[in-house]
């Protein structure tokens, strides 16, 4: 199963975030970097590692490995603007891979927190330039990884 090497991609993801903050003085500015690369690489190899982890269909494991390069491969190539569509892809591949799988209440707080929730305050970041919108996020996205730990844990008490 695939979830560990998910869970630590996502945290050398926040990592690269981290870094990348430390040269903007954490002060948000929308721009490509090595480091924000990084962020998008292992942001994308967690949540496709994530997904896999619950499919027996090799198909299904390719095809999400496929669109996980399309988007490392497209921040290089094009913008983060691509990597992103590609991510919400996996995103929602992840979705119906482990709702089918666990069946579980409790993850529905992924898609609200990790995807609408983060776009929202992501959004409202770029468009008014202002900070305050910054502290959310990273709080958002903790709240649905945290989502994945719990829906583990409930899943194993069953």
């Amino acid at each position: 199963m695939l979830v560990a090497p998910g869970f630590i991609f996502l945290g050398l993801g926040s990592l690269f975030e981290m870094i990348d903050h430390t040269q903007t003085n954490w002060i948000y500015t929308n721009h490509s970097s090595l480091y924000n690369w990084l962020f998008y690489c292992f942001l994308s190899l967690g949540l496709t590692s994530l997904s896999i982890s619950v499919v027996k269909s090799k198909f299904s494991a390719g095809f999400n490995i496929f669109l996980s390069f399309c988007s490392i491969l497209s921040y290089i190539l094009f913008d983060k603007t691509v990597a992103l569509l590609f991510q919400v892809l996996i995103s929602f591949i992840l979705i119906m891979n482990w709702q089918r799988r666990f069946k579980d209440w409790l993850f529905l707080l992924y898609p609200i927190f990790g995807i609408f929730f983060t776009t929202f305050l992501g959004t409202n970041l770029s468009i008014s330039g202002n900070q305050i919108w910054h502290i959310f996020i990273g709080p958002s996205g903790t709240i649905s990884v945290i989502t994945f730990y719990l829906v583990l844990t409930r899943s194993e008490k069953r």
